[in-house]
């Protein structure tokens, strides 16, 4: 009965395993702020059931675990999800001193109909958008994050993580392989556990901040490439703390340092010919290639509270961060906010770099296809390809949370493809979120005003 379940998981894992004996299962979600929840089991537990249950109100929880009285008709009852685990997403968790299986879970309500409210939910919903239209879309998501020194502390500023000399890791030494160097055992253990999870790498690189690093995926299906990122989340977690140190992927989690993006590469093709519909036939641009551009410029800023959803995040769009603070788009051009990489025809692709990596990948990948898809189906016409840098262009983009949901309220073509239930919930846990900020008395505040006005 132990092998029949272990012959389902994918390949990859079974040749980990080998003749190694599961010694616990996770059956795992993502939130609302892509945090990993779900329970653990033995094995024995694992074989016996068909579903997992959980209640519905971890969606109605805050990334300080507050939950929040929503307008939802008997809101605490608890009510069960039923989650059934998706075999072909499980992988090991190479970290654990137990042999440990890690499987996401489909989401449901108790008829077996999918909860609209779940994250990995509301992507597969935008998904089968363009499938019904024939196509298939792609992308290729970049995880970047900082290494730090442990901050056990929170009211101490965050550090970088000292290298492997003991000297404090320089920034502004992007794409240097010194700097790689410095914490490269922390890499090595990225690269072993991915290899084990049976993840493909396409790159890593340093960024342009202390103890920043790069790590680029390959491009895929977009369901597969966001559970790939809530898993390597946690993976590059491990790998830090393996190694006396933290990973974290706060948009902006030291004020002298540049920010961390999940830059998200993009393009369509159709299900039955794998053409990419961003080129016609005579080798150009296409229709839906400037269609899906417009509509990045015209609803990413009314979707931004998705691809920003903290207080933080809007640290990062300034432009002497590196950060777009527009959605010109442009050629090879790193400062506008929706980059044209070079490629060959084929594979014509636009780069989303205003995404923080602070989002739940979940939802950043599906409001950013979401709004291509609007621009596609308005026949919307992108303004001109810019010249030069952008960064002195008029800024487009909120400059907070609050802003950010006031606009999102403006966007009922989203609503109505994210899903009613699933944004009121969201907008309103994200209210409360910067409501609570704004609680909080800042060092900055007690420095220059208390004794000062």
């Amino acid at each position: 009965m132990l092998k029949k379940t272990q012959s389902k998981f994918p390949k990859v894992l079974q040749g980990w395993l080998g003749h190694k004996k599961i010694e616990e299962i996770e059956c795992v979600i993502s939130d609302m702020a892509g945090v990993v929840r779900g329970k653990a089991m033995p094995l024995s537990k694992f074989e016996k059931l068909e579903n997992v249950y959980m209640p519905l109100s971890i969606f109605y929880q805050t990334i300080s675990g507050d939950y929040v009285d929503l307008p939802i008709v008997d809101q605490w009852t608890e009510n069960d999800m039923v989650l059934t685990p998706d075999l072909s997403t499980a992988v090991c968790s190479p970290w654990a001193e137990d042999v440990t299986v890690q499987v996401i879970c489909d989401v449901n309500d108790l008829a077996g109909n999918p909860i609209d409210i779940v994250p990995r939910n509301v992507l597969k919903k935008v998904i089968n958008l363009y499938k019904q239209k024939g196509w298939n879309p792609l992308v290729a998501p970049e995880i970047e994050f900082y290494l730090t020194k442990p901050n056990l502390d929170p009211s101490v500023p965050v550090e970088p993580t000292l290298g492997r000399t003991g000297r404090k890791v320089a920034s502004r030494q992007a794409y240097s392989m010194t700097a790689v160097d410095e914490y490269g055992r922390v890499i090595d253990d990225i690269y072993d556990f991915a290899e084990a999870q049976g993840f493909e790498i396409d790159t890593i690189n340093q960024e342009g901040g202390a103890g920043q690093i790069e790590i680029n995926l390959v491009h895929g299906d977009p369901l597969k490439l966001a559970d790939q990122v809530f898993y390597f989340k946690r993976m590059i977690r491990e790998a830090a703390f393996k190694r006396d140190c933290f990973a974290t992927f706060m948009a902006k989690p030291m004020q002298e340092e540049p920010g961390s993006a999940m830059h998200i590469h993009q393009s369509i093709c159709e299900i039955d010919t794998r053409q990419n519909i961003f080129i016609n036939k005579k080798g150009e641009p296409s229709k839906y290639f400037y269609n899906f551009l417009a509509g990045q410029q015209e609803y990413l800023p009314k979707a931004i509270c998705l691809l920003a959803p903290y207080v933080n995040s809007y640290r990062r769009y300034v432009a002497t961060g590196s950060a777009p603070i527009n959605l010109e788009w442009a050629r090879d051009n790193r400062t506008t906010g929706l980059r044209i990489p070079i490629s060959s025809p084929n594979n014509l692709r636009i780069e989303n770099r205003v995404v923080g990596m602070d989002c739940n990948p979940y939802l950043g990948i599906a409001a950013s296809l979401a709004c291509g898809l609007l621009g596609i189906k308005k026949k919307l016409r992108p303004r001109d390809a810019l010249q030069g840098e952008a960064y002195s262009m008029p800024r487009a983009l909120p400059q907070g949370l609050i802003e950010g949901l006031e606009l999102f309220n403006q966007a009922p073509e989203l609503e109505s493809i994210l899903g009613k239930s699933f944004c009121s919930i969201y907008k309103a846990l994200k209210r409360y979120e910067a409501e609570a900020f704004l609680q909080v008395i800042s060092s900055w505040e007690r420095e220059h005003l208390l004794l000062n006005v």
